[in-house]
């Protein structure tokens, strides 16, 4: 993901802070330790809202990413913040990631093909969608630790992502790895490798996150990677091939995942074939409706650009005195 280098000269840390970083850092890493302990020993106690199959990296992922975002508001200057409507974004994009990830819902994804289906789109469209609609760089710069910044201003991950956001790269990626996991005997062996169920997740999201925040800079070229009009037909030619492989899937005659059946679908009476009519649905419409979104998105950021320029353009052509007429009129 690409934005503005945020030049963080050294400030004043307020003491609060200072003092809450332990503690808030303490308290994070009890709670996935308790959860950790929990689904593994007393399943049963856990509520809805707990993990599933419980992940240190997703777990911890999460919540610092959280932390380190309440961290930057708070020392960011007023002027400087987000608006509320960046923020509201930016938190429930990591909610839709999260509770895809680290709920029990992950239990019916890998138990109904459109419950799965649901949860991809959460995890690859409409979370990453968010949270690059909220364009969080700068806040997180401002509060992560200097060592992760460091990590991620690496040359080696800069040169990686740099390929992997040209535009034919990122959209060829964007629709082919949903495919990809799609297909049948792929998608067969993902769901019974726990390692494999995890690669294919988080390839989900660390791919929407590159593709969306491609396309959803709200910045004019340069320092943004691409023009507008690039970033408009990314979004609307990557339209087309989910529709076209939703409805195959949708209408194809086959169980195509028989996966389902031999772990245990959750309402067995719904049937193979509509179970994967649903599904297919869900990869066709969601993901169509959210590239007409971003089009509609690109193209607002394009007119809030041109009007910057036509300021500025305004500011720099005049010059000449400000004469008011209450000074010859009397």
């Amino acid at each position: 993901m690409t934005q503005a280098e945020t030049s963080l000269q050294p400030f004043a840390v307020p003491r609060t802070i200072i003092k809450a970083d332990p503690l808030v850092y303490g308290a994070i890493a009890a709670a996935g330790i308790t959860l950790w302990w929990l689904t593994r020993a007393h399943v049963s106690w856990l509520p809805v809202w707990a993990p599933w199959e419980f992940s240190f990296v997703e777990f911890f992922g999460a919540w610092l990413t959280v932390w380190w975002y309440v961290r930057g508001l708070m020392l960011m200057p007023t002027a400087e913040r987000p608006s509320i409507g960046r923020t509201v974004s930016f938190f429930i994009g990591m909610l839709v990631i999260y509770s895809a990830l680290e709920t029990r819902y992950e239990y019916l994804a890998e138990h109904q093909f459109f419950f799965n289906r649901i949860q991809h789109v959460g995890m690859h469209h409409l979370g990453p969608f968010l949270i690059a609609l909220s364009w969080p760089g700068a806040t997180l710069r401002r509060g992560a630790p200097s060592s992760v910044i460091r990590l991620f201003d690496h040359p080696a991950l800069r040169a990686v992502t740099n390929v992997l956001q040209q535009p034919v790269i990122a959209g060829v990626l964007f629709v082919g790895l949903i495919f990809f996991w799609l297909t049948p005997s792929i998608h067969f062996r993902a769901m019974i490798d726990p390692r494999l169920f995890s690669l294919m997740n988080w390839s989900m999201v660390v791919d929407g996150l590159l593709f969306w925040f491609l396309v959803l800079d709200p910045r004019p070229t340069p320092p943004a990677r691409i023009s507008f009009g690039a970033r408009a037909a990314l979004s609307v030619l990557t339209i087309l091939p989910q529709i076209i492989g939703g409805a195959m899937i949708a209408f194809s005659p086959k169980d195509l995942y028989s996966f389902y059946d031999l772990c245990g679908r959750i309402y067995p009476e719904l049937g193979a074939h509509y179970d994967q009519t649903v599904g297919g649905l869900i990869i066709w419409i969601p993901p169509g409706m959210m590239g007409i979104l971003g089009l509609v998105l690109v193209l607002n950021f394009l007119r809030k650009a041109e009007e910057r320029n036509l300021q500025d353009a305004d500011d720099e052509n005049d010059t000449g005195p400000i004469i008011q007429a209450s000074q010859w009129t009397g």
